[in-house]
């Protein structure tokens, strides 16, 4: 059998700044969301991907719809499960809630004394969470009431005493988790029912800007990490660092591609990744740069059609 790669199939453009995060849905339907520091949510349609000519790269998708109403760089989006609404995190301090199929905002999430880095939706769409600049996980209802805020002045000691960069539900309904990482360094684990503290996961040497779960061995990058993220259905790690995404086989723990747009870049523009996520049946990795691009890169074996 041929070894897998993947190969850079396509671009998207619509965003005029840096993509800070990317969401697909979990059905695969044929269009994902990304978030920017152009202050904007985009909606993209996969469905008719055009064509490269002799003097145009190919697009993979297009703009469907723009999501405007934050006031400042929009840091995180995420889908809900149903793919009918996007929630959105911003520099600006608030959450919005999209629904996609009018791109109106039906609830504004206000708390938070500073930026929101990073926001998640629960398993069944019910709950939503927050971390902020502002040191603070915030719990919210989907009627964009808060129910209960971890760490800062009134969240109690047990919070983080960095800026809290990350922040995701565990899967696991059994367990109902709450998973942050924090400037502080450190990763802790939150029990959802009560949201008291489960344990802190310490070992990093530096900023936590992205979490997925258990410490089993290190791997090193060589630069800043700005995304991680598994495919699922290949036992790979995706790392968006400084110079390349790079692949890792998980079970050689080797780095079996390291891929590098091979596209001119002027002495003053510094263009790398910053985003990563994957299709849901994983023949998919979209790549959010710092030149407002997403390169949307196909694993070899898998057509081309959506």
């Amino acid at each position: 059998m041929a070894q897998e790669s993947l190969t850079l199939v396509g671009t998207m453009r619509g965003h005029n700044g840096e993509v800070t995060a990317i969401a697909t849905p979990i059905d695969n339907s044929p269009f994902i969301v990304s978030s920017s520091r152009d202050k904007s949510v985009l909606v993209w349609d996969l469905t008719n991907p055009v064509q490269s000519t002799a003097d145009a790269p190919s697009e993979y998708g297009v703009p469907f719809r723009r999501l405007t109403g934050h006031s400042h760089f929009v840091q995180d989006v995420v889908l809900s499960s149903d793919g009918q609404f996007a929630l959105s995190g911003s520099w600006d301090g608030e959450l919005r809630l999209w629904d996609l199929s009018t791109g109106v905002t039906t609830r504004r999430f206000v708390g938070h004394d500073k930026d929101v880095l990073s926001v998640a939706f629960s398993v069944d769409n019910r709950q939503i969470i927050s971390a902020s600049r502002d040191k603070t996980i915030k719990l919210w209802n989907t009627l964009g009431e808060c129910k209960y805020t971890i760490g800062g002045d009134l969240g109690g000691s047990e919070g983080h005493n960095g800026w809290v960069s990350c922040v995701r539900f565990s899967p696991n309904t059994n367990l109902p988790t709450i998973v942050s990482g924090s400037w502080d360094r450190t990763v802790k684990v939150w029990n959802l029912t009560n949201c008291k503290l489960r344990n802190t996961l310490e070992g990093h040497n530096g900023y936590v800007s992205t979490v997925r779960g258990k410490m089993l061995y290190k791997l090193e990058a060589g630069s800043i990490i700005h995304s991680l993220c598994f495919s699922p259905n290949r036992y790979w790690l995706c790392a968006a660092t400084q110079d390349s995404i790079k692949i890792w086989d998980l079970e050689s723990k080797l780095i079996v591609q390291d891929l590098k747009p091979d596209i001119p870049v002027s002495k003053n523009q510094i263009l790398y990744c910053t985003s990563l996520s994957w299709s849901a049946d994983g023949s998919t990795l979209y790549a959010g740069y710092t030149d407002g691009a997403i390169r949307v890169w196909r694993i070899s074996g898998f057509g081309y059609g959506i």
